[in-house]
């Protein structure tokens, strides 16, 4: 995977009328060539796939590319394109224009708060690797401009890039050195600002919304997409795993620090650079019961698998806020061979979640979705259930970061799928179903519950 820059096409124009102002306007195609360099392809259409599903992608589907979104290139594939002209889709070896040119498929990592409605269409040359951890939104060229097969979920910026400048990191990182210099978790989070680029590690340094409180060296899950840990050396992780465990006075450091200087601050356990928060659950407890012993202020949350009941209670206990659950199915099987749990089961979870909202905290779930399996019938119908007897107070739609092929071939092998219904349809379902449930992306200050 690559990302690419376009270029002018330099390709033969042709006469397609694609360029009209009907609402059901296809997007015309883009493709990348071994350089990196995408341009269009006339008399194509862009394609989206949701498992074996395909469409052209047009106009009213689509909204220009997100701010802060990338183009990525997908070496050892081919794209599937919608030839307009012969009114059928067709694999592409090679540059129709340009003979003996190879060509390779482009697809968005879509920014943030963005949910994706089709997968950018393209079939796999024999031994291909896996897709790095991202989502691989489709994408195609109209008027000028990139548009992108998304719909927005969450209007808040807080991983606006164009607000996080570099100087003013750099600034905010300088101040907190000053402020805490042996504190290791403040070291750790300038790691995951400077040379991940994270967002949250950013938002810390930058005095704003939700700062990262990383602690757990240890997950009890094999998540296929996990970050910061592939055992499966085909898979490359993202970042680098925290490599030690903070005290309860670093945490509680670093957590004050954002929570006396930000309005409606959030500090959240369980990040993408740690296990899960529940397997240092006894640091973190005395951590929350410093910071709440100094403040009753800001949002105390933990993102986390939910699979330790017990260990969660004291959590609330010692003044825990709000939780969010990763769950990228609510069916038993699906979520087991994502999340491939080590010492527990989904009941655990169900019962953590249960457990939490008969104490009335704020519960979410951060529902790992995919196109082609999160919008079939059968697992639209089982989330509808599960609302139903597990009444939580949120759903974080949140892009699965996995290579779609493989995922939709592990989910296909356990559960019957119908025909998608589309991500849109999901949504506006479930929101019509559940009118008090709040629908984001992000983990939203007590302030908001």
């Amino acid at each position: 995977m690559t990302k690419v820059e376009k270029r002018p096409s330099g390709q033969k124009k042709q006469t397609t009328g694609i360029r009209d102002k009907k609402p059901d306007q296809p997007l015309t195609a883009l493709v990348a060539n071994r350089q990196g360099e995408i341009f269009e392809l006339e008399g194509y259409a862009a394609a989206a796939m949701a498992g074996s599903f395909r469409q052209p992608l047009v106009c009213e589907d689509t909204i220009p590319l997100p701010h802060g979104s990338e183009l990525l290139m997908l070496p050892d594939r081919r794209p599937i394109l919608y030839n307009i002209e012969k009114g059928r889709f067709e694999t592409l070896f090679e540059n129709p224009y340009i003979a003996g040119e190879p060509i390779y498929p482009v697809a968005a990592f879509n920014s943030p708060g963005y949910v994706v409605t089709g997968i950018c269409a393209y079939v796999e040359k024999k031994n291909a690797g896996y897709l790095p951890l991202f989502s691989y939104g489709a994408v195609g060229w109209y008027r000028g401009k990139f548009r992108s097969a998304v719909f927005q979920v969450d209007r808040e910026r807080r991983q606006d890039l164009r607000l996080m400048k570099p100087e003013d990191v750099m600034a905010g990182i300088h101040e907190k050195r000053s402020q805490m210099p042996t504190n290791r978790l403040r070291a750790h989070l300038e790691k995951c600002a400077l040379t991940y680029g994270c967002p949250a590690g950013k938002n810390f340094f930058l005095g704003r919304c939700e700062a990262p409180l990383p602690a757990s060296q240890h997950c009890n899950a094999g998540c296929l997409g996990c970050l910061s840990l592939q055992i499966d050396e085909r898979v490359p992780h993202s970042q680098d795993r925290i490599g030690f465990t903070p005290t309860p006075e670093e945490i509680a450091e670093v957590a004050l620090a954002h929570i006396k200087t930000v309005k409606y601050s959030v500090v959240s356990f369980g990040q993408g650079c740690e296990g899960d928060p529940l397997l240092a659950a006894d640091v973190i407890e005395r951590a929350i019961r410093l910071i709440r012993a100094a403040t009753t202020r800001g949002t105390i949350n933990l993102n986390t698998n939910g699979s330790r009941p017990a260990r969660l209670e004291r959590l609330f206990g010692a003044g825990l806020d709000s939780m969010r659950v990763s769950m990228n199915s609510v069916r038993e099987a699906c979520y087991s061979a994502y999340f491939q749990p080590k010492g527990y089961r989904f009941c655990d979870v169900v019962e953590g979640i249960d457990m939490a909202l008969s104490r009335g905290k704020f519960v979410s779930i951060n529902y790992l979705n995919c196109a082609g399996f999160t919008d079939n019938p059968e697992e639209h119908d089982a989330l509808k259930g599960f609302i139903r007897q597990h009444p939580i107070d949120m759903i974080q739609w949140r892009n699965l970061n996995f290579d779609p092929l493989r995922y939709w071939k592990a989910m296909g092998a356990l559960a019957v799928s119908g025909r998608p219904m589309g991500m849109r349809r999901v949504v506006e379902n479930v929101r019509q179903l559940f009118p008090k449930l709040k629908h984001g992306y992000f983990n939203p200050p007590k302030e908001k519950f």
